[in-house]
C-alpha cells in the first residue's frame, strides 16, 4: 500500500533580515558567514505565535481539499518547542481556525527539531495499517524564535515559521518506503527551552550530536534495507538544516565514512544530490523541527526531477534523537508543489533594517509568556506588511482575553 506526503507548504512570515545585515549591526567576525551558508533569515512579527504560523501554512493544503476531503483529516499533529500551555495544545487553536472536523484525534509533541518527522511517521503507519481506508492525517511542525544577541551566531542562523505535511494514501509530493528507516537517539543537553523566553545551547555539543546520530542513523537504516550504497542508492538528500553549512559537514561526513570517496568528488556530488535542498533554508534559517521539510520543498523545486528520484531523509532533534528515512519523488512532486509557490512567498517577505529588526525583538521575546488580558495591535506593523507582497489571509494574533489567545484574519485576497 502507498502512504507518504500528498501535499506540503511553508510558511515563514513577511518579514526578513539578510545575515550581513544582522552580523554587520551585531558586530559579529563577518569571516564567518561562509560557514553558515546563508543569506537571509526569517523573522517573526509581534502579531505571529506558534498557531498563526501553523495556520498560515496548513490552510492552503486544507483549502485545496473538498469537504468530502477535508472530512477524511481523522489525525491532527503539530510538533513544537513553543508551546504555549502545558497542557491544552497548540492543535486546538490549530484545528479551530482550519475548520477541521470535530472527529479528528487533535495532539501535540515534543521532541526538539526531531518531532515532526516522529509524528509524520506515526500518521504514515496509521494510513499505511488500513484500520480506517481513505484516512487523512495533518502534521504541522510550528515554531517561533525567541534569540537575540545572546545568542550569538547562532542569532543569524534561527528562522521562524511553520510546515505542514498532508499524509494520505494518495501521496502526489513524497511516497515513503515503508520500513525503511534508521533511528538513534540518547539523552544529552545540547540546546534546551527552559522558559517561554530564551534558549539555552551548546552548540559543539550540538554538532557532534547531529554528526554522530547521522552516522549512526544511516548504519541503522542499513541494517534494515538491503543493498544499501550511500553514494548511489539516493538521487538526493534532504536534512534538518540548522544553518546551510552544517549539512555540507554532515554530506561530507557520510562519503568519508560510507563511501570512501576523495574530496573532489564529494564536493561534485554535494552540489548535485544535496544543494539544491538548500535554496530555501539558506534564505530562512533553522525552522525546527519542520526544517528537514523545507529541506524538502526547496529540493522537489530545484532539483532537475525528470523521472522518478529516490531521496534520503535526516532528521535530528537536540536532547536528542534522530532519524534517517528515504522515500520517492517525480515530476509530478514538482507539479504538486507548485500549486503552493513556495518560492514565491520567500521572495515576497520584506527586508528589515537592522533598527526595524532590534525593535520588534522585545515583543517577539514575549511571545510566549502567558498574559491574562493583553492586546496586540497590527496598525504599528502595517508599514511592514505593505512592503511585503501577499496574496492569501494571514491569521494574526490579537492578544488573549482571560488567559484565552485571541485571534483574526488580515484579508488579502
Amino acid at each position: 500500500m502507498n502512504a507518504g506526503i500528498e501535499a506540503l507548504n511553508v510558511y515563514c512570515g513577511v518579514a526578513q533580515i539578510p545575515v550581513r545585515t544582522l552580523f554587520e549591526g551585531r558586530g559579529l567576525d563577518t569571516d564567518r558567514m561562509g560557514n553558515l551558508m546563508m543569506r537571509n533569515r526569517s523573522v517573526g512579527l509581534p502579531f505571529e505565535d506558534p498557531v498563526t504560523n501553523a495556520v498560515n501554512a496548513a490552510k492552503p493544503v486544507v483549502d485545496r481539499l473538498d469537504a468530502a476531503g477535508r472530512d477524511r483529516i481523522e489525525l491532527l499533529i503539530t510538533s513544537t518547542e513553543s508551546g504555549l500551555d502545558y497542557s491544552k495544545s497548540v492543535a486546538s487553536y490549530v484545528h479551530d481556525h482550519l475548520g477541521l472536523p470535530t472527529t479528528c484525534r487533535v495532539i501535540e509533541v515534543k521532541q526538539a527539531c526531531y518531532a515532526a518527522t516522529a509524528a509524520v511517521q506515526m500518521a504514515v503507519a496509521y494510513v499505511a495499517s488500513g484500520v480506517s481506508p481513505g484516512a487523512k492525517a495533518l502534521v504541522i511542525a510550528t515554531d517561533v524564535a525567541l534569540v537575540d544577541e545572546r545568542g550569538l551566531y547562532a542569532e543569524p542562523a534561527t528562522g521562524a515559521g511553520a510546515a505542514a505535511v498532508l499524509v494520505s494514501d494518495d501521496p502526489r509530493v513524497l511516497t515513503v518506503d515503508l520500513g525503511a528507516f534508521g533511528n538513534h537517539s540518547y539523552e544529552t543537553l545540547d540546546s534546551a527551552r527552559p522558559t517561554p523566553t530564551f534558549d539555552i545551547a551548546d552548540s559543539d555539543r550540538s554538532l557532534f550530536a547531529y554528526l554522530d546520530c547521522l552516522s549512526n542513523c544511516f548504519e541503522n537504516y542499513r541494517g534494515r534495507v538491503e543493498d544499501v550504497d550511500f553514494a548511489t542508492t539516493f538521487d538526493y538528500l534532504a536534512m534538518h538544516t540548522p544553518f546551510a553549512g552544517m549539512v555540507k559537514a554532515a554530506h561530507r561526513k557520510l562519503m568519508r565514512e560510507f563511501a570512501g570517496t576523495p574530496p573532489a568528488e564529494t564536493e561534485e556530488d554535494f552540489t548535485r544530490r544535496v544543494l539544491p535542498s538548500l535554496a530555501y533554508p539558506s534564505v530562512v534559517g533553522n525552522l525546527c523541527s519542520g526544517s528537514v521539510y523545507l529541506a524538502l520543498c526547496s529540493l522537489i523545486d530545484h532539483a532537475p526531477l525528470d523521472g522518478g528520484a529516490r531521496v534520503g531523509l535526516y532528521s535530528y532533534g537536540s536532547g536528542c534523537s534522530s532519524e534517517f528515512f528515504s522515500g520517492l519523488v517525480d515530476r509530478g512532486s514538482a507539479d504538486e508543489l507548485a500549486e503552493m509557490r513556495v518560492g514565491d512567498h520567500l521572495a515576497g517577505r520584506c527586508e528589515l533594517t537592522f533598527e526595524e529588526y532590534a525593535a520588534l525583538l522585545p515583543a517577539n521575546l514575549k511571545c510566549l509568556v502567558p498574559e491574562q488580558d493583553k492586546r496586540i495591535d497590527v496598525e504599528p506593523y502595517e508599514g511592514l506588511l505593505a512592503r511585503a507582497r501577499i496574496d492569501r489571509d494571514l491569521l494574526v494574533n490579537t492578544g488573549t482575553k482571560d488567559y484565552h489567545r485571541t485571534y483574526e484574519w488580515l484579508s488579502y485576497e
